[in-house]
């Protein structure tokens, strides 16, 4: 004689688990979502309830990791200061003879920048506030440029090696380079209008880097200097 089978136990039926809250993963995407909201409307024009609905997330949440909008400012103005600087720290420049280095310096910047419109954007934005914020970062030792050192390391080998001048100001060294690079992005707008060109052509990418690189060398090179 069969076995009777045993019925089926009723109970309440189970429940899902609840997804576990991973706090990295959304601040990170809270910190995309507003990294692109001020890069798009600075941040007197961001809003913060576009940038939670962004991130998948909403206001509480967000204000519980970052206590105000200014907050969140300051800390996508210390990430993108923090990637630029990662970045530049890789350059890896000693190893290259000094006119070389410089070119390549100077073509990370420009590379970097057309890479890397929202640095362009969020910067200029700091710069209407009076870096205001920025003053406020406690990570502010951690954002200063290593490209500063490096051009200071390369000036001093150029000028053992008798190839570039004595009497340079790194610091005008620096300026310059992210100025020439800087300036034409920043403007590319209304420069390319004023100027009937496309600026961001490729044959007009290609001259201005051209161009940079001259002005920087013919200052640096001692065969040059008058």
């Amino acid at each position: 004689m069969e076995k009777a089978t045993e019925a089926p136990r009723r109970g309440r039926p189970r429940t899902a688990a609840k997804p576990k809250r991973d706090p990295e993963r959304t601040r990170a995407r809270i910190l995309e979502a507003a990294t692109d909201e001020f890069t798009k409307h600075g941040l007197g024009g961001a809003r913060v309830d576009r940038i939670a609905k962004r991130a998948g997330t909403n206001e509480r949440m967000l204000y519980y990791y970052f206590v105000s909008k200014e907050q969140l400012f300051l800390t996508v103005l210390e990430n993108v200061y923090i990637n630029l600087a990662n970045a530049e720290k890789a350059l890896e420049l000693d190893h290259l003879e000094p006119v070389e280095a410089v070119k390549k310096l100077v073509e990370f910047i420009w590379n970097y920048y057309i890479a890397h419109p929202e640095f362009i954007s969020l910067i200029n934005s700091e710069n209407l506030h009076e870096a205001k914020y920025l003053k406020k970062s406690r990570k502010l030792a951690q954002l200063v440029s290593p490209v500063q050192d490096n051009i200071r390391e390369i000036l001093q080998r150029g000028q053992e090696a008798g190839v570039f001048r004595g009497g340079i100001d790194p610091a005008e060294v620096y300026i310059t380079l992210v100025a020439l690079n800087y300036y034409y992005l920043s403007n590319r707008f209304t420069l390319s209008t004023v100027l009937a060109r496309d600026l961001m052509s490729p044959v007009a990418r290609e001259t201005h880097l051209k161009h940079a690189t001259e002005v920087v060398l013919n200052y640096l090179l001692k065969s040059r200097a008058t």
